[in-house]
Order: C-alpha cells, then structure tokens, then sequence
C-alpha cells in the first residue's frame, strides 16, 4: 500500500493560533501536537534547509536567506539554487532507500535544481527593458503551461511587497492539488507563506495578523480536500512553523555604525550611495533580527573593532567572532567574521546612508535581489511619493533571534498519534518524515 505524507511549511504559526483555525484543528483532531524549536538563525532559508536534511547550517552551509561570496565581492538574495544546500535532503535520502518513492516541492527559494521529481517555485523572466513577465521554474519543464492554464499566472505581485495577501498563498495550495492528482508523489512538501506578512507589518497581534490566520485556515481546508481527493485516501499530514513572529518596537542599523567607524565605503552613483563590498572594511548582510558582518581579508584588529562597536549596544543581545559563532553552530565558511543579534523586541534594517536625499535607488522600491540584507519596510507603502518608505519604524514583528522563551517557540502537528510530543527541534522534522514513509 502507497503511503503519502504531506507537509506545509507554515511560517509565523503559534500554539494559539490553532484555536482560530477550525479546518486545521479538525484536521489534526485525532493526531499529536508539540512545541518547535528553530534552530538558529530563525529565519526561512536555514530553518528550511534544518528540517529537510536533520542538519545545521554548519553542516548545510545556509547561514541566512542571502550569501556574500567573497572571491567576487558579490551579494546573492533569493537567487540561489538547490546547490547552496551541501547535505542530502529528504527527496534525495527517499531515492537512496527506493527510486521509486517520489516528493514534490512547492515554493521553498532553495528549491531550483533539487533532486526532487516535481518542483515549481516562482521564477519571474527579467526583459532587457527591466519589466518583469510571471513565470515559474518548475520540473517538469513543460508543467508551469500546465498549471497557468488551469490557475492563471502565479500572482508575484502578491507573494511579496505591500500588495502581498492570500490569493499567492491560495495559488500555491491548488496548483499543488493539480499536481497531486496528475502525479501522486509520496511526499508533498508546501510553504504557505500568508502568515508573514501582516505579523511583520502590523504586529503578530494585530487585527490583520488574526485576520491572516482565518484567510489561511480557509485554504487549508480546501488544500485537505483536494489532496484527499487526489490521493483517493487520506494521506498523514504535518504542519510545521519555521519561526514565531515577535513583536518589536526598536530597529539597529549596522551599516550606520559601521560608517561613521569609518570602517564602511561607498561608491556615489548618480541614484545615490551603494555598498562598496570590496573596499570596506566591514559591512553587515542583515537578516531579520541578526547579521552578518564581512570584515575585509578577516583582520583580526577590524573583527575585535566591530566587537567593541556592538558589545552592550542597544538592540544587541549577543555578539559572535571566531568560535564564538559554533555556539550556534553558524562558524561557516560562508558566515561573517560577527555575528550580530538582536534582543527580543529589536531588528536589523540595512540602511547605510544617513542622509534620505542619497539612498540608493532602489531602496524605495520592491527590490529583494540588489538590496543586500531582508527588507520588510517593502510591505508597506508611501502613498504621498507612491514607493517604499524610507522609516524602518513602520516594522512591528520580526524573528531570527535564537529561542530562549516559550512565546518564541512555534507549533508541530501531526495527523498521525505519536509523530509529534514535547517539544521538538526542527532538525527533527526530517527523521519524522523519513519514518512516516519507512
């Protein structure tokens, strides 16, 4: 007998949020339920790479949701492929135990290239004039024709910026129904991404947040019975937060204080002040509530600098250098020279400039590939200079910062009794899913 496991990723999911979700509650009634522990950094590309292959980003090298490669002083956010994960995942351990047992992957930014049998994530056509056309990369290649002409575009403009709401959530959910019918794979693995984005602009307690809570629930329902109609029979179903959203009510800006040490440098450009990566000193890749901060040719004097710049900080919790950072299993190759993290109620902004007239160009538009560190400011919306506003303040929930109370910690559960006790850490998540399908 096949056996069928499907999993959604649910960023920004609490323990108490179940209890205004009917559909999912129903759904889990005779099952098991725990805590998640994210490991950190709590933020989406590790806390995904953790529970897909039971490693930490000391062993899978995903040490945020952005890389600095230092042999070409360039900055990557939200392009990488599969390859940047550099431990097997669960498709890839699945085909080692039987070829034939099959996953699909909907929409995790790390999926490109993986070795999953179906994929789709969106993957937009950049033109020569600087427009954008939707489109997706899916696997295989001929599928996302498919999936537009039964669902109309994957609607962008909605699964990120001040637009972003539920119909991006909703495309992801039925498209995966009209994959599941057509392939069947024995392991569904869905990020529904809807919670983010209210809790971060508004707050996690906020009207809006609570709304979103309702909006997903109905889709969920709807993603249950179309998998159950598409497997011809239930199959066990996970839902797993990656992070819990705080609230905070306090921004740091790294790069600021790194320039006025005079440790940051510019390049002036006739749209205003950028990065200049390979003659600074040090400059910080934020992330949330952390980040990573690239000092030049790693000098020991810069990095014990940076160190006295931050210890006792506002905003600051810890500050990592050198060995300090396998506290948290974080002492990659690829992982800044500090690492800096915030308190509880604070985050990280990646404004350099001090001066408004002089930031970037594209700071004041949606632009996740050539801003270097997360930008959650592009929620919101100016509508007096009709772009992105330029006051980190409006931010009113973030995460990443390791889990250290129980608010922090996000939600487990498992329609199948046992699966899920405790608390459980999200390296965990891969052995669970492994088991279901042994």
């Amino acid at each position: 007998m096949e056996k069928y496991v499907v999993f959604l990723s649910v960023p920004g999911l609490r323990p108490q949020d179940i209890d205004r979700m009917p559909q999912l509650a129903a759904l889990m009634a005779a099952g098991s339920r725990a805590r998640l522990k994210p490991s950190f950094p709590c933020v989406t590309w590790p806390v995904q790479a953790n529970m897909l292959t039971g490693q930490l980003p000391d062993k899978h090298g995903v040490i945020g949701n952005g890389f600095f490669w230092r042999d070409t002083c360039t900055v990557e956010m939200w392009t990488a492929w599969n390859d940047k994960i550099t431990a097997p995942q669960i498709w890839d351990l699945l085909h080692q135990r039987d070829p034939a047992i099959t996953s699909a992957v909907w929409f995790p930014m790390l999926s490109k290239g993986c070795g999953a049998d179906f994929i789709c994530m969106p993957k937009p056509i950049h033109n020569p004039d600087g427009s954008e056309s939707l489109w997706c990369y899916t696997k295989p290649l001929e599928l996302y024709g498919d999936l537009r002409d039964a669902h109309g575009h994957f609607p962008l403009k909605h699964f990120w910026g001040p637009l972003a709401n539920i119909q991006s959530t909703a495309w992801i959910a039925d498209s995966a129904v009209t994959a599941a019918k057509r392939f069947k794979p024995n392991f569904f693995y869905l990020y529904l991404p809807h919670l983010d984005y209210a809790a971060q602009k508004s707050g996690p307690d906020s009207d809006s947040a609570i709304l979103a809570v309702s909006e997903l629930d109905e889709v969920i329902g709807r993603l249950v019975e179309g998998m159950t109609d598409a497997y011809g029979a239930e199959p066990v179903w996970i839902v797993a937060s990656e992070y819990v959203i705080t609230p905070v009510d306090h921004v740091t800006y790294p790069n600021r204080v790194l320039r006025e040490a005079g440790l940051l440098q510019l390049i002036v450009e006739e749209d205003g002040e950028h990065l200049d990566y390979e003659n600074s000193k040090a400059w910080a890749l934020v992330d949330h509530q952390f980040c990573h901060v690239f000092v030049k040719d790693g000098a020991s004097d810069v990095v014990a600098q940076v160190c006295s710049l931050f210890d006792g900080a506002e905003g600051i919790a810890e500050v990592l250098a050198g060995s300090a950072r396998d506290k948290y299993h974080i002492g990659h190759e690829r992982a800044g020279d500090v690492v800096l993290i915030s308190t509880p109620n604070s985050w990280q902004a990646y404004y350099w400039w001090l001066d408004e007239a002089k930031a970037p160009g594209f700071a004041r538009t949606v632009d996740i590939h050539r801003k270097p560190g997360y930008d959650p400011v592009e929620l919101h919306f100016d509508m007096a200079t009709r772009s992105i506003p330029l006051d980190a303040s409006l931010v009113k929930g973030s995460h990443g910062a390791p889990v250290t109370t129980p608010a922090q910690q996000g939600v487990v559960l498992c329609s199948q009794m046992g699966q899920a006790n405790g608390t459980v850490v999200d390296t965990e998540l891969c052995g669970i899913v492994l088991s279901l399908l042994s």
